[in-house]
């Protein structure tokens, strides 16, 4: 009987623990990601030919995207996701140089699941960003039914 006893607590405690919290880095962009409240099957930074950046390194008067791809976990209602994003990008010292803080509040009947799936933040990288700065750029994912879900995506990049 102590047998099933532990098997249950053991399962118990198994199932309990979130399969929807975690940390991804991509070591070739300094992608870094944190997720709470989601699932998300793949984030990554592609140009505007949607190739896969090999470096942190952007040119001026380009476009880049982080995008999101298997976001999972909305709190539905009436069978809508309600997705946020914020784009966020700062000079060395802090200054805001694009700060959106809701590009989807358009949408507010809600998205099907599947749009709400794969999402991007883009960044157009020019005036008043200059060849030779770094800059810091943050992506953040949120739920606009449940307030402690989101994905943030942090990267700094050189414009070259």
């Amino acid at each position: 009987m102590k047998t099933n006893a532990l098997k249950f607590i053991v399962v118990m405690m198994f199932t309990s623990c979130s399969f929807s919290a975690g940390v991804k880095k991509d070591l070739a962009t300094g992608l870094s990601t944190s997720y709470n409240g989601f699932a998300v099957e793949n984030i990554s930074v592609v140009d505007t030919d949607n190739k896969s950046l090999s470096s942190n390194e952007v040119t001026l008067d380009s476009k880049f995207s982080i995008v999101f791809e298997g976001i999972e976990n909305y709190e539905l209602k009436n069978e809508k996701a309600f997705p946020g994003l914020s784009l966020q990008v700062t000079d060395v010292e802090g200054k805001d140089v694009i700060n959106e803080s809701d590009l989807l509040a358009s949408y507010t009947d809600g998205v099907s699941t599947a749009d709400a799936s794969v999402l991007s933040g883009s960044v157009t990288v020019g005036n008043p960003m200059v060849s030779g700065k770094t800059y810091h750029c943050k992506v953040r994912i949120f739920d606009k039914n449940k307030a402690d879900s989101e994905i943030v995506a942090d990267m700094d990049f050189k414009v070259k």
